[in-house]
């Protein structure tokens, strides 16, 4: 496990940013945390990190929103509205999960059983201060363990 301190938004997206830069095919990223912590500025960090030109947005009502102008697609899910388990499978998700891209999961907690078991969950959580926040990353499997070892030795991620 490895916890970052975020002092605002800017940070938040700077440390997505870093982890994007160490992503590959087939990563997958699940976020958790309450409404406005910053599950979309860390995914559009994610996005700068791998290169995507497009503003990336959060897909709350198309659920799912593809960006492939980086140097490996983005896939990124916000399952907020989704019923069931079910309707991850139903949107095909084993095909991002096994795909070429990185996929992103915001609220990933509400479909934790269709998730594959090795992945990166990030928790964000709010602090104190207003803008602060506690962001939590969590591996599971060697190739996260190795992605999170290398983030740690960052200087510049603020852990």
């Amino acid at each position: 496990m490895v916890r970052f301190i975020s002092k605002n938004a800017e940070d938040t997206y700077r440390i997505g940013k870093k982890l994007g830069k160490l992503l590959f095919p087939g990563c997958i990223v699940c976020l958790t945390g309450d409404l406005g912590t910053g599950k979309t500025a860390f995914t559009q960090g994610i996005g700068k990190g791998l290169g995507v030109s497009e503003n990336v947005v959060s897909p709350t009502y198309t659920i799912i929103n593809e960006y492939t102008s980086g140097r490996i697609p983005l896939y990124h899910f916000d399952v907020y509205r989704l019923g069931s388990s079910d309707e991850m499978y139903e949107l095909g998700c084993d095909e991002y999960f096994y795909g070429d891209g990185v996929t992103v999961v915001e609220w990933a907690d509400s479909v934790e059983d269709v998730i594959p078991s090795e992945r990166l969950w990030v928790t964000i959580n709010k602090l104190e201060e207003p803008d602060q926040r506690e962001i939590i990353m969590e591996a599971t499997g060697s190739i996260y363990e190795e992605l999170l070892k290398e983030l740690e030795k960052d200087e510049d991620t603020g852990h």
